[in-house]
């Protein structure tokens, strides 16, 4: 007789098993019923075996016997003999697979040109944001007399003193020019989602940039750009301070100003050392301060709206064709178009971008006219005269002008960007 428990066990299988193990097939954990070879031939289907070739699902039977309507009866005496024994699935089935959870990155990528106190503010705000994650300071790579003073290299070595809990978590890396290239990098290295950390003034345009491009430069599956508390250029303390005022403080030979845009971790020494470091990057006299070699809109534009305004309307600034960089993204392009205070550009790569003219930094032919960058480091930034005449210098039978492309071992250097717009990226902008 058999045991009762094997009674329920038997009771339990449906139609579809009863069929396949008449047929000495082996179930593969998943609905799938495998011959003896391993190939799959059945699949369990409304409690009913479905052969995948379109035959009946009918065992093997001798000629002339007639059709068994149910199991084998088991004879007097005798034990049922065991179902065979089922492969167990080497994983779970997909449904019940939960995806590998990526990490995320929080990131800050700014000028700090010079770094502030209020630089502080949005680290802390970062900090809270990456709980759990990690956390990486990009500090732009751009440097010019009026807006970008020192070289990267002091300002990273300022900002480490100025911010020693940050030290770690500050990156000095050439490659991370602009916020692409940080959310490329991000993306190459395994993150699965971003957080952006910014100023109030700057969120919207990180937000339509780093988004626009998610599945196409990168691929996140979470980008939140979050704004680390609200700027005010008039206000007093750290939430008034700002790069742009310490230039300004600097031009004015105004160091208690500047002393009170710098944490105390700074001493009085090392505050005047930066100082110095600035006006020398700003090439500003230490005797006498030359006020006269720049204009305020030109060093701190959000301090002198209207006259960076009225150069611009007059078309003495950023006119068509001009290549620029984005102040908050490092991005750099060909002016397309002009809005009344904005510009449409475009990268050598065909990105566009749209930036306020008070973002935005026009290079100078006084700057990038010369082959050398300083006396050690030649000009090779792409598209300017200084670059063309550095190449040209090396290349024997080069040809061409600062307005045409030069071939340099098979690749095109000028400033033509419009050649490589992408019209789909234009229907987005």
């Amino acid at each position: 007789m058999k045991r009762f428990f094997q009674f329920l066990s038997e009771a339990r299988e449906s139609q579809a098993s009863l069929q396949a193990k008449k047929l000495g097939l082996v179930g593969d954990g998943h609905g799938g019923w495998l011959d003896r070879s391993g190939k799959q031939v059945a699949r369990t289907e409304g409690g009913k075996l479905k052969f995948l070739d379109g035959r009946q699902a009918s065992a093997p039977e001798e000629k002339g016997a007639k059709k068994a309507t149910g199991p084998a009866p088991t004879p007097l005496g005798q034990q049922a003999a065991a179902p065979a024994p089922q492969a167990l699935p080497s994983k779970a089935p997909p449904e019940e697979q939960q995806p590998e959870e990526k990490p995320t990155l929080t990131i800050v990528f700014g000028r700090f040109n010079p770094p502030t106190v209020g630089h502080d503010k949005t680290f802390n705000m970062a900090k809270k944001v990456s709980v759990g994650g990690d956390l990486k300071i990009y500090p732009s790579r751009s440097q010019d007399p009026k807006k970008n003073p020192l070289s990267p290299e002091v300002k990273i070595q300022y900002m480490r003193m100025m911010f020693p809990e940050y030290s770690d978590n500050i990156i000095d890396d050439p490659e991370m020019k602009t916020i692409f290239n940080v959310l490329t990098t991000a993306a190459e290295e395994g993150y699965g989602n971003v957080n952006i950390v910014c100023g109030s003034d700057r969120q919207a345009e990180f937000e339509n940039l780093a988004q626009k491009y998610n599945g196409d430069l990168y691929n996140f599956n979470l980008i939140r750009v979050i704004s680390a508390g609200v700027r005010d250029a008039d206000a007093e303390g750290v939430m008034g301070m700002s790069a742009s005022k310490m230039r300004k403080a600097v031009l004015d030979n105004d160091l208690q100003t500047f002393r009170r845009g710098t944490p105390k971790t700074l001493n009085d020494a090392e505050t005047q050392a930066l100082f110095d470091q600035v006006r020398q990057g700003m090439k500003v006299k230490k005797s006498k301060v030359a006020k006269e070699n720049y204009s305020l809109w030109e060093i701190a534009p959000k301090y002198d709206i209207k006259n960076l305004r009225e150069n611009y309307i007059t078309g003495k600034l950023f006119k068509v064709g001009n290549i620029v960089e984005n102040l908050n993204t490092g991005l750099v392009g060909e002016v397309m178009r002009r809005g009344t205070n904005h510009l449409i550009c475009v990268t050598e790569e065909g990105y566009m971008f749209k930036s306020w003219i008070k973002d935005l930094m026009e290079y100078t032919e006084v700057k990038m006219d010369s082959p050398m960058r300083d006396a050690k480091h030649p000009n090779t930034l792409v598209g300017t005269t200084g670059a063309f005449k550095h190449y040209a210098s090396m290349t024997p039978g080069a040809i061409g002008t600062n307005r045409q492309y030069l071939q340099i071992g098979g690749k095109a250097y000028g400033v033509n960007f419009i050649n490589k717009y992408k019209a789909k990226k234009a229907s987005t902008c």
